[in-house]
């Protein structure tokens, strides 16, 4: 259910300290981000937990990593008076809320999570059978839940995740959604609104109730979102009425499909630390260009005077992402007609990575030189996070008849 407009909705996202992000990182999910701060209310968060759940028995690194990973978010761009940035383990009530959720959980669902099985397989040199890692999508549910996120950008492999995340909210909001006196207090919300507000709210609540009018519904929907002069929780409390349910206490999230990262490694493979074919968003100028000129052409071209084929070529990948059409007729035809070596047709490609990556490296050399900084903004961001994260707790506790 979709209950905020574009210019309110809350965006949740986060990411594991498992080391320097890659231009992979970049392209596939920190370029949607700066993008997504300036249009939504975003909440972006380091997620040392979630690093926990396959690395438990070395957890050395995850600290400075923590750090690390936030200097690479604020210099591609990420801007903390627009975003609010933390670390999920500052926050402890993504544990707490964690621990109530996995009380309402079928184990049936964890398991058929497809990543579950999926990264067993693929990580078969760490031991996995633990409690942690079965559970860690949960974790991810508690993660958005606690910010009653609207969307969550994901690439398609974890739409599963975000199924999840809002199979275990619905189930929260059967199971604690019916508070006492509910419909009397829903009454009490409608005539908060005024006269005309409340009237126009009633017909479009029998609109869709009596006659199954789903279009009455959204304007409902829409129109309720734009309330000015009702509570959160009046707001939460006629969500549910409209539809003949509950106070919602938890809302469903929508997932929010993100541009699949074209960003190829070095050998032509997918870019991922796991196949060493990376360049790291702050790595040194020198080393860029040595990578890129040490990197494999088409085999079948040995000498300078053989024809080449671009499609066999992982430099042509690379053309593909940051030269515009002039270079890469010329680079396509030079390479099939032998008139240019590949170290000439690499050169537009060194030139085009170090122009961005340039403004990054130095605006991350600024960041590494202010390290209390860095610490300011976590703190600050953490707090803010904390904040939003109690209200969200104290709210499930109370439907819990905890209080």
């Amino acid at each position: 259910m979709d209950t905020t407009s574009s210019q309110t909705k809350r965006v949740v996202s986060g990411m594991r300290p498992t080391g320097k992000l890659h231009l992979g990182h970049y392209h596939g999910v920190l370029k949607n981000w700066v993008e997504m701060q300036r249009e939504y209310e975003c909440f972006f968060f380091v997620a040392d937990w979630h690093a926990l759940t396959t690395h438990y028995n070395d957890t050395s690194n995850i600290a400075n990593s923590v750090e690390d990973m936030l200097i690479d978010w604020l210099a591609a761009g990420i801007d903390p008076s627009a975003a609010t940035l933390f670390v999920q383990s500052a926050v402890p009530e993504h544990a707490e809320l964690h621990l109530l959720l996995s009380m309402i959980t079928p184990l049936s669902w964890l398991e058929r999570v497809p990543t579950f099985k999926d990264q067993q397989k693929k990580l078969k040199e760490r031991d996995l059978s633990t409690y942690g890692f079965l559970g860690y999508p949960l974790l991810q549910s508690a993660d958005i839940l606690l910010y009653k996120a609207d969307a969550v950008p994901v690439g398609e492999d974890q739409v599963a995740h975000i199924e999840l995340t809002r199979e275990v909210a619905r189930r929260f909001n059967h199971l604690y959604g019916r508070e006492p006196n509910f419909e009397q207090n829903a009454e009490t919300a409608i005539k908060k609104m005024g006269k005309k507000n409340a009237r126009q709210y009633r017909n479009y609540r029998q609109a869709y109730q009596q006659n199954g009018d789903t279009e009455a519904l959204a304007i409902a929907q829409a129109f309720l979102a734009g309330q000015q002069n009702i509570s959160l929780g009046d707001k939460e409390r006629l969500f549910g009425y409209l539809e003949g349910i509950g106070k919602i206490i938890l809302p469903e999230p929508q997932a929010v499909l993100t541009k699949a990262s074209k960003m190829p490694g070095l050998d032509g493979q997918k870019m991922s630390k796991s196949y060493g074919n990376t360049i790291a968003l702050t790595e040194d100028a020198t080393e860029v260009e040595r990578k890129i000129r040490t990197m494999p052409t088409d085999t079948q071209r040995v000498r300078l005077t053989d024809p080449g084929d671009p499609d066999r070529c992982p430099v042509w990948q690379l053309h593909e992402i940051y030269s515009d059409e002039e270079v890469k007729t010329w680079a396509s035809e030079g390479c099939r007609t032998a008139g240019i070596g590949c170290i000439d047709c690499k050169r537009p490609v060194i030139d085009a990575v170090q122009k961005e990556l340039d403004p990054i490296r130095e605006r991350a050399n600024d960041y590494k030189n202010d390290r209390q900084q860095l610490k300011a903004i976590l703190q600050e961001g953490s707090e803010s996070a904390r904040e939003i994260a109690r209200e969200t707790l104290e709210d499930v506790i109370e439907a819990m008849r905890f209080v």
